[in-house]
């Protein structure tokens, strides 16, 4: 069991790696390609990085590149992240932001096109793929990530009232250098890259699942051994058609488990009824993986 736990280990790790160097190629596309041709800010950390490149060559004797801007602006992130959340959290995270770092700064800009409009739907279709995919194999990509994980650790809270804020002041940003044209293209930007995001990460999108059936132990635990979720059973409930027994099981899952509920429906009852809708909001302990 060592050897098998040890090899599972090290395929996690290598899938991590790769990906991280899939999302560093990723990142630095959007940035070299699309977001600096097109005078286009990013969201978060890299927008700060993209600000201070724009401030220093306009205002300093030399220039804080992009990509050494987004490595010492994680910096202090990295050390938080150490403390609060974890060593082969943070380890693996300082990799990603590293090689991201790296391949923005190998990647010289490339002016496929000066359109912004251009620009802001490729860049952000790039970098949200990119990003999807890294929180999708459990990797963060740093910046507000981080503190994002610390908050809710620490209050339950999220932190979007920070992410507003300070990407609004990147899209004020924007203006202030390029424009209020250009500062919309951002806008339209960081639109199209939550919109990736979302399609490519589905762990955080949450929905309601009810289930009618009558053999309800032997769905409860496929479902459970597949999944860690709670079910709640109903009991005593009849069918209109047949005026047969039945039972209503529900529970919360995320969209990312949708190919385990159906295999554990199909093994334990074929016959089971479920309908699956979008939930706007939970209230309570919902069991997330820890990063």
């Amino acid at each position: 069991m060592d050897d098998v736990s040890k090899l599972m280990r090290r395929h996690t790790y290598v899938t991590k790696i790769s990906t991280s160097f899939i999302y560093a190629i990723l990142v630095s596309i959007a940035v070299n390609f699309f977001w600096t041709p097109g005078h286009i800010y990013s969201s978060g950390i890299t927008g700060f990085a993209q600000l201070l490149t724009t401030i220093s060559s306009r205002l300093m004797p030399f220039t804080i590149s992009t990509g050494l801007g987004l490595f010492l602006l994680n910096i202090p992130l990295f050390l938080l992240s150490w403390r609060a959340i974890g060593h082969e959290f943070t380890i693996f995270t300082i990799i990603t932001v590293f090689l991201s770092s790296f391949m923005i700064q190998l990647l010289k800009p490339i002016p496929l096109t000066h359109d912004p409009i251009i620009c802001a739907i490729f860049g952000g279709a790039v970098n949200g793929f990119g990003t999807g995919l890294a929180l999708r194999n459990g990797i963060s990509t740093g910046g507000l990530d981080i503190l994002g994980i610390v908050i809710r650790q620490r209050t339950g809270k999220s932190i979007g009232t920070i992410n507003i804020a300070f990407n609004s002041l990147i899209i004020i940003s924007a203006a202030i250098m390029y424009g209020w044209p250009y500062a919309f293209y951002s806008v339209l930007s960081l639109i199209v890259n939550a919109r990736i995001m979302d399609m490519t990460y589905t762990r955080q999108q949450k929905m309601q699942v009810m289930i009618i059936t009558n053999r309800p132990n032997t769905v409860i635990d496929s479902v459970q051994n597949h999944l860690r979720r709670g079910i709640t059973i109903v009991h005593n409930a009849e069918g209109a058609y047949r005026h047969d027994a039945k039972t209503i099981l529900f529970t919360v899952i995320s969209r990312y488990e949708m190919g385990e509920l159906e295999e554990a429906l199909l093994e334990s009852d074929p016959n089971a009824f479920a309908s699956i809708s979008d939930s706007v909001k939970i209230l309570g302990r919902f069991y997330e993986p820890k990063p």
